[in-house]
């Protein structure tokens, strides 16, 4: 045998032993079991809840404001003071409010001086205007028709002025209870009891009506802290789950180690929009929408102060011992006849499946939830029905039964799983949701 035919035999010897080493670790591969974590369904009692984050807030606050401008000479509170009703709170300039005062009372003076006249001068053309007429009916020649006329019109002219004088009376008695009533306004007293919450300016500022802007002429906030709301933001998602009197844990950033209970007592039933990030080459910027939703806490701190962080977490139904599944169990699979499924579900065989669609809602309909369960160590995804929410697991509502073994992780290994796959229980350590069955 030559010496390039022995080349030629040992080269395909190579060839049909890689050929059988590369066939039997593809062999092993695909017997292999699959690493999975692996959870019995069990009986549970589960909350269902919405958590919402926002601010805490007095149920009643009032913004004092200005409604003249003047410069502030004395504040006599201070930030976190308490008031009561009627006590003075701030002293705005007065002094040209009270030559105001001074300036119209003079005008009054003058107008009442010019009334005594003209009702002189209208009661003497009155009397005038009485002769005339007796002369002119006792006889023809006694006074002349002329004279009778004069007199009428004197009167009348002496009635004219009489009731403009009166009419300048009142303009003038007018203004001066405006020039009053703005004299008074310099005088700032509280409207309520309560906590002064916010000072928002200092004695020698002036201040300015808020016409156009509320904060432009806003002094101080006084806040009755006596009742405390958390207002909450709530998805829209959400909040149609959420009904008034639902039970509520209250956590607040400035008390962590407090949890304070309370009860929805408003839901907005208009829509905050909130501006979201925008696409690229998107004109409008995406949207998202959250409701307002008012919680009265049952017993707030003493020391508490408006505008502290706060996050809601809103009981919305209950369960007790009802099957349950982790949340990362569920998944969704083609909506196609799966050989090991329950009996009792019901999903559309492939053979009768109409055109693909390709619509959300087309995806949709040929989805299924479901989960992995495990029998003699091979995987087979069954459809479920589930019900509420709680904080790890699913209730499950349709296609367990009490104790069967089901795939509750990886994310990756159930994403990756297919039926009839066979698997094997994890050497990790269990999840938080395995750890409390």
């Amino acid at each position: 045998m030559s010496r390039r035919m022995k080349l030629g035999v040992v080269i395909g010897v190579l060839v049909v032993a890689v050929a059988a080493m590369v066939a039997v670790g593809q062999s092993k591969k695909k017997n292999r079991a699959t690493e999975v974590r692996l959870a019995q369904v069990a009986r549970r009692d589960l909350v269902s809840a919405v958590t919402a984050s926002g601010r805490i807030q007095a149920q009643t606050s009032v913004d004092v404001s200005a409604d003249i401008t003047g410069r502030i000479i004395q504040i006599a509170v201070k930030e976190g003071d308490l008031v009561t009703r009627g006590q003075f709170l701030l002293q705005i300039d007065p002094a040209q409010y009270q030559a105001a005062v001074s300036r119209v009372e003079g005008l009054v003076a003058s107008a009442q001086a010019s009334l005594v006249q003209t009702r002189a001068s209208r009661e003497q053309a009155e009397r005038a205007l009485g002769r005339a007429r007796e002369l002119a009916k006792a006889g023809s020649n006694l006074i002349a028709p002329e004279a009778v006329e004069q007199a009428q019109t004197a009167y009348d002219v002496a009635v004219a002025n009489y009731n403009s004088t009166n009419a300048q009376l009142d303009q003038a008695r007018a203004s001066l209870r405006e020039a009053r009533d703005n004299l008074a306004k310099t005088r700032l007293v509280a409207p309520m009891s309560g906590r002064v919450v916010r000072l928002a300016v200092e004695e020698g500022e002036v201040a300015v009506p808020g016409t156009f802007s509320r904060e432009t002429g806003l002094l101080m906030t006084i806040a009755d802290l006596s009742s405390i709301l958390a207002k909450v933001q709530v998805d829209e998602t959400d909040v149609v789950r959420l009904a008034i009197g639902d039970s509520v844990e209250v956590t607040i950033d400035a008390f962590p180690d407090t949890a304070f209970v309370g009860r929805v007592t408003k839901i907005s039933n208009s829509a905050q929009l909130i501006a979201g990030s925008s696409s690229q080459g998107s004109a409008s910027a995406d949207r998202a929408v959250d409701f307002d939703v008012e919680i009265t806490l049952d017993q707030p701190p003493a020391d508490i102060r408006p505008d502290l962080s706060s996050t809601a977490k809103i009981v919305t139904d209950t369960r007790k011992q009802v099957l349950t599944v982790p949340i990362i169990a569920l998944t969704v699979r083609d909506n196609e006849e799966v050989p090991n499924e329950s009996k009792g579900a019901t999903v559309r065989p492939a053979s009768t499946a109409p055109a693909r669609d390709t619509t959300a809602a087309g995806r949709a309909k040929k989805e299924t939830e479901g989960v992995f369960v495990v029998v003699d160590g091979v995987a087979s995804f069954r459809p479920v029905k589930v019900g509420i929410t709680g904080e790890e697991y699913f209730e499950v509502l349709e296609g367990l039964r009490p104790d069967e073994t089901i795939v509750a992780g990886t994310y990756q290994a159930i994403r990756d799983l297919k039926d009839g796959t066979k698997v094997r229980a994890a050497t990790t350590p269990e999840g938080p949701a395995e750890k409390k069955s």
